[in-house]
């Protein structure tokens, strides 16, 4: 008997290379960035510090700590705004 492995459909929208390049540069330096993004219908504002990029069933994912030492998954099209802290 065979399987087939389908995937979830997504609703994910690549975002531009030169912005993922602004977060690679700011994992790299350890810059604390301000984001603000779409999380399950609310607005965040929140200071973070970068920590890796990943891609998990084709969206990608900013992985971060928060100001109160959370780790987040922010997938990266939700993100509304970023700025340097």
């Amino acid at each position: 008997m065979t399987e087939t492995c389908k995937t979830a459909s997504t609703d994910y929208v690549s975002i531009s290379c030169a912005l993922h390049s602004e977060y690679e540069l700011a994992i790299l330096r350890r810059q604390r960035l301000r984001l603000v993004w779409n999380d399950s219908s609310v607005i965040r504002d929140q200071l973070v510090q970068p920590l890796d990029l990943k891609t998990t069933n084709n969206e990608e994912f900013l992985i971060c700590r928060t100001t109160d030492d959370t780790t987040q998954n922010i997938r990266l099209d939700r993100v509304q705004r970023m700025y340097p802290a």
